[in-house]
Parts: structure tokens; sequence; C-alpha cells
């Protein structure tokens, strides 16, 4: 299924924006999580881009379910205006996952707002029908509305997707930009944020394209795995695997997928830089992947592929460990030409603990 939006195209870069809406819409299937996520980030924090602390951006005005201080008419007038393409330019946020309304014969799946002349709900796909294609760049916001998260597991009676999914994946906005997936779930707070204040640079002609990789995700966010920078990788190279939880040493063996998962919670951490799943011994399942979650069940297995390569690093890991010991043992040596003054009595050297299991 694909939306009847159709972005409109522009060539050239944009000749810069001072004022710039943001329409979030958190009507699709989804638990609110990643609207929640926003409020912890730091770097930006969304009140730092709001505020104007930020030199260089457009003037950001949010309009929030949650978060604006207006309700009921006076907050869906900006939408509808919007809708209409009497608003001045917006970045259309989307939360949740797209549901496929034309797979039952009655009801509806997801809404927000009503029509005036029907008196009934506006149905979430054609907010986006809508708002889509007038709106200068489109950011799906968490798993869920990159992917279809857990909403569209095999076998969920809803039919949903991911935003891609629903519009197309080679969709461009009004401002000739592509879908924009920040995923996660929920959503790493700074991602989101340093994602937007990308998009905001760039929309006041400050920044070139944004980068994105083939799943739309922010490349110098996405690029690196789990592994490459996780705490734990030096005990995976050293073949040293947790055999239960409360272990500071490599958690593969638990069920993690850290070696093939884009994202950067190990490095970032999950607010101001503290947390994150391996950072606090919590397994990886793979959220911030297109095939997040069927692909990574049963979540607590160890990941199939990890099977041969732990017993590869194990055997290799071992000889490693030993000779590092050894040049370890040796290091913790002074020099044979050091000697103490004779008053001070024979020095024995420390001795250098061989096993890591128990610190």
């Amino acid at each position: 299924m694909s939306g009847k939006s159709a972005g409109m195209h522009f060539e050239g870069p944009d000749p810069g924006i001072e004022e710039l809406e943001i329409l979030w819409v958190t009507a699709g299937l989804s638990c609110d999580g990643d609207s929640i996520a926003m409020t912890a980030a730091t770097q930006p924090s969304i009140e730092d881009i709001l505020l104007g602390a930020l030199p260089g951006i457009p003037k950001v005005t949010l309009h929030h379910p949650v978060f604006s201080k207006d309700s009921g008419d006076e907050f869906m007038e900006k939408f509808h205006r919007a809708a209409e393409g009497r608003l001045g330019p917006f970045i259309l946020v989307v939360e949740g996952s797209i549901p496929n309304e034309k797979n039952k014969a009655e009801g509806y799946w997801a809404g927000f707002g009503t029509d005036a002349r029907t008196g009934q709900p506006i149905l979430t796909t054609d907010w986006i029908d809508r708002l889509a294609p007038k709106a200068w760049a489109v950011i799906a916001a968490g798993t869920c509305a990159t992917y279809g998260g857990i909403h569209a597991m095999a076998g969920n009676p809803t039919g949903c997707m991911g935003l891609p999914d629903f519009l197309g994946w080679e969709w461009r906005s009004r401002g000739n930009v592509p879908i924009v997936c920040v995923p996660g779930c929920p959503v790493l707070p700074d991602n989101f944020t340093e994602t937007l204040l990308y998009l905001l640079y760039q929309a006041a002609g400050r920044a070139p394209m944004i980068p994105l990789d083939e799943s739309l995700r922010p490349r110098w966010l996405f690029t690196q795995t789990i592994h490459e920078q996780c705490d734990r990788g030096g005990y995976y190279e050293e073949g040293e695997f947790a055999e239960g939880y409360g272990s500071p040493q490599c958690i593969v063996k638990l069920g993690c997928w850290g070696p093939v998962v884009q994202c950067n919670v190990g490095k970032r951490g999950w607010m101001n830089n503290l947390g994150g799943c391996p950072n606090v011994g919590g397994i990886c399942i793979g959220c911030t992947m297109p095939g997040f979650p069927d692909k990574f069940m049963p979540f607590m297995n160890q990941p199939p592929g990890s099977l041969l390569s732990s017993v590869a690093v194990m055997t290799y890991g071992r000889a490693i460990r030993a000779l590092r010991r050894f040049t370890q043992g040796s290091l913790n040596r002074r020099p044979v030409w050091r000697e103490p003054r004779p008053e001070a009595g024979p020095q024995e050297p420390m001795s250098v603990p061989t096993d890591r299991t128990d610190q």
C-alpha cells in the first residue's frame, strides 16, 4: 500500500527560511514514547530549539497534542490551515505506525480531529496525504513511524507500516528532502533533536542536504554498530562472555544483537550521555533496524550468527588474553636498573590479577 501523496520537486538549495512551524502528529499506532523521550534531550534540548538559544536557525513554533498550550479547535486550526496550503513553511513529524484503512469493511484504525462537514473523525492516513505534500520536510520519529515497529509484526490485524512504505521510499517533500527516519523504540532523545537541528540549519540555508543511508536514517548517527562503540567490546575480543546478568563481560550469549545493529546508544548513552541498553547491562534487541521486531525474536535467545563467531573468538581470545597478561605482568615490574635505596629494604612487585570475572 502507498499513500496518495506525491511530493513536489524543486531543484537547487532552499533560499533560506526565517520562521518555521513543526506539526507533530501522534495519531499513528504508538505509545507516545517518542514524544516522552524528546523531553529528555539535552544536546540540544527541545527548549533550546524553541526558545531560540541556538544561533543561525529559523524561529520555531511547535504544535504538539501534549506540549502545546492550545487545545480543541484552536489547536487543530494550524493543521487545517496547513492541509489547505494556507500555512507557511512547516516540518511534519509523524509518530506511530501507519495503519491500512482499506483492509476492513467498516470502522477505522486511527484518526485525529473531526471533519467539520461530516462530524466524523479524520483518518490519520488522510492527514498524512494532505499534509506531507505541503511540508518542507517530513520526519518519522521512532521505529513505529519509520518501519512499522511492534504494531507491524506478522499477523497484526491493522496491516500497519512505516511512513516510507506508505508514501514511498523515493518520496520527496516540498523542500526536495527525502523522508527522514529517526528510529528507536523509543527514539534516542538527542538523536531526534540533533536531526531536527540539522534540518533547521538546512532550512536556513546553512547546511547541505541531510545525508541519509539506504534506510533513510541520518548517516552520522546510524553507520556504526553498537558493538563498534560498546564498552564491552574488549571482552568480546578476548572471548569473555557473560553467562548471566550483572557481569561486565560481553552479553552476546544472553541475546545481544549489538555486533550487527546500527545504533549509537552505546557511545551516546540515553540521557545526558548516561545509560543506554548495553551500558546498563541490557541486551540489544535491534529496535533501530527495519527488520525489528520479527527478525530479532525470540529476544532472549543468542543470535544465530554469534554461535559460530563466539566459538571462534573464544579459541583465539584465550591465547590473546594469556599473551596480554604476560605483557601486563612485565610492564608492572620496574626496569632492573632502577634500584631501591638500600635502607628501603627488599621490594616485591605487586601481583597482577589473571581473571577479570570477579571485578
